[in-house]
């Protein structure tokens, strides 16, 4: 396997209601991200920064990143450990904390809930959670906390 490999996105601006940016309420934050073999996403900025809330914001999709590296790594490191995972929902928060014109995210929650198939696998399930924390390529390169409340269950329990 490599070192190094790059990710190529596109984002294309399709805000501009005619006058261009000529005023900060005259255009609009509705954009399309795109990547190789991917289906095209709808972006714009966040409804609080006068974006479209039908479409995602780079705040969601971050936040969304962070769950996502996260359940995929756990996913391996469950295998790892013979933990059959039968099911992981993630209903993650970021904080973002405004001040002036800018500002950063204070951190991230995710708050995993996982199904393992037998009982005999909850602490193993509850400590991969770590062992996935240390090797999402995401969380490791964000200047941020990223928590985790998981939640462990048994199927049919």
């Amino acid at each position: 396997m490599r070192d190094t490999h790059e990710f190529e996105v596109g984002v294309e601006w399709r805000g501009n209601r005619g006058s261009g940016t000529s005023g900060y309420r005259d255009y609009g934050r509705q954009l399309v991200i795109r990547a190789p073999h991917k289906a095209e996403l709808d972006g714009s900025a966040a409804r609080v920064f006068h974006g479209d809330r039908d479409r995602w914001n780079p705040e969601e999709l971050l936040v969304a990143a962070l769950a996502e590296c996260h359940m995929l790594s756990y996913l391996h490191m469950a295998v790892r450990a013979g933990v059959v995972v039968t099911a992981y929902v993630d209903d993650a928060v970021g904080v973002l904390r405004v001040a002036g014109l800018g500002g950063a995210f204070s951190e991230v929650v995710l708050r995993p809930r996982v199904t393992v198939a037998e009982p005999g696998m909850v602490e193993a399930a509850r400590a991969a959670h770590a062992e996935a924390s240390e090797h999402c390529f995401i969380a490791n390169s964000v200047n941020f906390p990223v928590r985790h409340e998981p939640e462990i269950s048994v199927a049919g329990e």
